[in-house]
């Protein structure tokens, strides 16, 4: 049973996905509350039933949330099956699933935030959109149960010679230079994808820098790409941007098949960025703002309301330098309510008097929706896609033609980059020869978030069940991970596995990992928000996140060899691992 809905702040849904199994059963319950007649059960399930079903616990939610400050995240019942809650923008996310994956319901807003930004409400208005979302959430599912890169959230590089990274270098230089002679398309991203690895990327020199995880969802979302039409496709997102400072801007995408599970993907920076940067921070603070006035603490509220007031300045800024015209009036209205609303709210701080904040509650309701009419306004939409596809069309084939040539080393190495059992390359063969007992590994570099792991052969021998172990040995280092172990060594009845995680200043020396303590509310990985960046604060406080650098190293051998083997093995792969990817040794210690 699996099911994501999301509701809004009057309850109402915005947003359902649910599959065949739980229709039936809330059919059933419909029909045993006299929801609905025995004719409605054999037609889809009305979104009124889902609302009058799950109400009370979602009213529930709402006033521990809001009134007491003491919300739930988690509820069990029946075998497996958990109801979990997450609130976002003033959307109430809600997930039924039997699934072990502890971040699921995070995963899914990050995905909202991706395609809607801080207004979730789109989901409901814009019907591409909302399925859209939906077809994104079922893609991340079935390659979170297949590829390994999407399972530990990172980035496969595709590997392949200096000759043919240099022609797919050159190649997207030279389109990303047809296109961004446009003003409005001059910040652009030309990425080529191989059946989910990451083969190139280059950005013209004004824009922003992608980050790990907007590559990482770039990769997902070339799987919502409909092969039939055989055309550019173009979506609306908001990408995250590097961290410590994620903006979430808006980008148009347009995605291109090539060649078979080749893809071309340009990313297009649009709108104004000081405009978006800041309309998010409004939203942010004007939600935040008006979770905390509910329980009427006053010092919470004077943070929230100068936090929304530097918020609006940069805002107003932002709006008076944007050039779109259509702006102008609505910036002039927002700006009016914006007087009245925080005159109510200088009175409560002064009087503490019910009146001014339960006013202020009201008006926040119509200013939010004025937040909206400019949001909408001034950042993507369906001309601005069209506008920019006309931009990247001309550019398409000359690339194309650039590496055709290639083509078929592309299509096989995208299936096979290697496997252990590979005899193609020299480099290869020593992890045959030098570790003995050696089934599996993945290494993930989580400065970049690259990860270099064999391919999984699924035509050969056992490949299911190999598989299985590595997802298995997956969650349980993740799980000791979140418990503050960085190195740990188990076996069962077929194989010996090892989870090994350290630290390295910027020269690459080993940094001696201090006691780490539990984070078993943050998911490791990437997509809901950089883990591994709150595990370098968490434990060199001190230091720069840009001075520590962060490694992960789980291997699978089998169960005769010893612990000790282990240990020397995974020193000698950390150490060699970089001669494979073609980067510089770097002189590590895992203990």
């Amino acid at each position: 049973m699996d099911c994501l809905l999301i509701f809004n702040h009057l309850n109402d849904l915005v947003f359902a996905k649910y599959n065949l199994k739980l229709a039936d059963h809330i059919k059933s319950l419909a029909l045993n509350y006299g929801l609905i007649s025995k004719e409605e059960a054999n037609s889809p399930v009305d979104k009124n039933v889902f609302i009058q079903i799950f109400s009370p616990i979602v009213s529930s939610h709402r006033i521990m949330n809001f009134q007491f400050g003491n919300s739930y995240t988690t509820i069990e019942f029946g075998e497996k099956m958990k109801l979990c809650f997450i609130e976002y923008m003033g959307y109430l996310f809600m997930a039924i699933t039997d699934r072990l994956f502890d971040g699921l319901i995070n995963i899914y807003v990050s995905f909202a935030r991706y395609l809607c930004g801080p207004d979730i409400n789109q989901l409901k208005l814009d019907k591409r959109k909302s399925d859209l979302y939906a077809t994104i959430i079922d893609q991340w599912q079935m390659l979170h149960n297949s590829e390994q890169a999407v399972l530990v959230e990172a980035v496969e590089q595709l590997l392949v010679n200096s000759e043919i990274t240099a022609a797919c270098l050159q190649s997207l230089k030279e389109s990303v230079s047809k296109v961004n002679v446009h003003p409005e398309s001059s910040k652009v991203h030309g990425v080529l994808i191989v059946d989910n690895k990451l083969l190139s990327l280059y950005s013209s020199p004004s824009a922003r820098p992608l980050s790990s995880v907007d590559i990482l969802f770039t990769i997902i979302l070339t799987h919502c790409y409909n092969k039939s039409l055989e055309v550019i496709q173009s979506f609306a997102v908001y990408l995250a941007g590097p961290e410590p400072e994620p903006k979430c801007l808006p980008h148009s995408v347009h995605i291109l098949e090539i060649f078979e599970n080749t893809f071309l993907v340009y990313l297009v920076e649009v709108g104004d960025s000081t405009v978006s940067a800041a309309l998010y921070e409004t939203f942010y603070h004007l939600h935040k703002l008006r979770f905390i006035q509910v329980q009427r603490e006053v010092e919470s509220i004077q943070l929230g309301y100068e936090n929304l007031t530097l918020a609006m300045k940069k805002l107003n800024d932002g709006l008076k330098k944007c050039k779109i015209k259509s702006v102008e009036s609505p910036h002039r209205q927002i700006m009016k309510k914006w007087d009245v609303l925080k005159e109510k709210y200088k009175e409560y701080l002064r009087t503490t008097s019910d009146e001014p904040i339960l006013r202020a509650e009201t008006l926040a309701l119509s200013f939010l929706d004025n937040l909206k009419n400019i949001y909408s306004i001034s950042l993507s939409d369906e001309l601005t896609l069209k506008t920019s596809a006309a931009h990247i069309e001309p550019a398409i084939p000359k690339l194309k033609d650039n590496l055709a040539i290639f083509k078929d080393f592309f299509i096989a190495k995208g299936i096979k980059n290697f496997t252990l059992g590979s005899r193609y390359f020299l480099t290869i063969n020593k992890y045959l020869e030098d570790f003995p007992g050696l089934v599996h590994f993945l290494h993930v570099d989580r400065n970049t978030h690259r990860v270099t792991t064999p391919c999984l052969d699924m035509q050969a021998e056992k490949a299911q069940y190999i598989q299985e172990k590595i997802w298995f040995m997956f969650r349980l280092a993740r799980s000791h991970l979140q418990e503050g172990n960085t190195t740990v060594i188990w076996k069962d009845k077929m194989f010996t596995y090892g989870y090994f995680l350290w630290f390295e200043n910027s020269s690459g020396e080993a940094l001696k990992i201090p006691v780490v303590g539990p984070m078993s509310d943050k998911c490791p990985g990437i997509l809901t928000e950089d883990f591994y960046v709150k595990l370098k604060t968490s434990c060199f406080p001190k230091m720069s996140t840009s001075k520590v650098r962060i490694y992960e190293l789980y291997v699978m051998h089998l169960g005769l060899v010893t612990a000790a083997s282990i240990l020397e093995q995974a020193k000698k792969l950390a150490a060699t691992i970089w001669d494979l990817k073609g980067f510089p040794t770097h002189a590590i210690d895992l203990l």
